[in-house]
């Protein structure tokens, strides 16, 4: 019997997190929580579309908690003398201020929470109070609470910090990837204002629902992974256009229009820039790949063809990161740099 995890959020991305914690024998999915209408009440495996537990989704959380504590108290007697501590896996939205509450109420639940949320992945960066409640929170609780996936969380952080093992002194950092965004899910489509006007584009960025939420995140964990202290971030975001015709989800672009975004972030240290990142995410958007250099004694530099892919890994990382959670980690809010390696 596994550690018992419940789902909250059961989009794309949440869907595929279920279907992989499936696969997974430390896992025991047992409850789901969903705010949408069309899926409150149908069974787990309908909405999965896969093997699960016959458990109808509900939009309250209590009543998913009572399933993760049932479970618990039925591994106890299984595995004695051992804290138990179930685990949400977490999939709601980008924006930490949004979805805080569902964190908390999760925390004063007594579970633990590993989250797709970009905010969350180096919540100091944008939201310092609020990080510092989630710790005291965790702590108190005795949870764990990190946000983790493949950027931020992986590609252009964790690997980063990675490949930094293999190196002397680390002058500087750059990351850079590149990502067709023709086979995406439609809301990632449109979060990157394919198809806007350049007034509509530029007006999203402002009010924060267009662009790629979390290269600032992952350019201040980047550093702090190689050992920088980081005290600012910035980020500029511009349009990516279309070289010629391309089809989204809801139609095609002609040439010229706006495709994507293209975004860097970049962290300082005492006035110096220590790390850069690169973000191309367009419809059409050519030679996909993942980039990494470090200047650096030796300097290094890794290329993936084709890049990592975005929705997949992201389901992995959540999976993998809730396997550690679930085995046993420091109380509070921690990062993707302090997971092991690995599975």
């Amino acid at each position: 019997m596994g550690v018992p995890v419940m789902l909250v959020g059961l989009g794309e991305i949440g869907q595929a997190i279920g279907r992989c914690a499936l696969t997974v024998p430390d896992l025991d999915l047992v409850a789901a929580v969903d705010l949408t209408p069309q899926r409150i009440g149908r069974p787990l495996p309908e909405i999965l579309g896969a093997p699960a537990p016959q458990t109808p989704v509900t939009d309250v959380l209590s009543e998913a908690v009572e399933a993760v504590e049932a479970a618990l108290r039925a591994r106890r007697g299984d595995v004695e003398g051992e804290e138990q501590r179930g685990v949400v896996l977490h999939a709601t939205g980008s924006r930490l201020e949004k979805v805080a509450r569902e964190i908390e109420d999760a925390l004063r639940a007594g579970l633990s929470v590993v989250s797709t949320c970009e905010e969350l992945a180096c919540p100091w960066v944008r939201h310092p109070q609020l990080a510092d409640h989630l710790d005291r929170l965790a702590q108190k609780t005795r949870t764990t609470v990190v946000g983790v996936g493949v950027n931020p969380g992986f590609v252009l952080d964790r690997l980063l910090a990675t490949l930094g093992q293999a190196t002397g002194r680390i002058a500087h950092i750059e990351g850079r990837r590149v990502v067709d965004a023709s086979t995406r899910r439609e809301a990632l489509q449109r979060k990157i204002g394919a198809g806007l006007s350049e007034e509509d584009f530029n007006r999203g960025v402002e009010e924060g629902y267009v662009g790629h939420v979390g290269l600032m995140e992952s350019a201040a964990l980047a550093a702090m992974g190689v050992g920088q202290a980081v005290d600012e971030v910035d980020e500029e975001i511009l349009p990516a256009f279309a070289d010629g015709p391309v089809r989204a989800r809801w139609g095609e672009l002609k040439a010229g229009d706006i495709a994507g975004v293209q975004q860097v972030a970049r962290a300082f240290s005492e006035g110096r820039e220590v790390a850069r990142l690169e973000l191309v995410m367009a419809l059409g958007a050519k030679d996909p790949h993942d980039e990494l250099f470090l200047d650096a004694e030796p300097p290094l530099r890794l290329r993936i063809p084709g890049g990592v892919p975005g929705d997949a890994a992201t389901a992995w990382s959540i999976v993998h990161a809730a396997q550690v959670i679930a085995q046993g980690s420091e109380p509070g809010l921690i990062t993707a740099l302090d997971l092991p390696a690995g599975h």
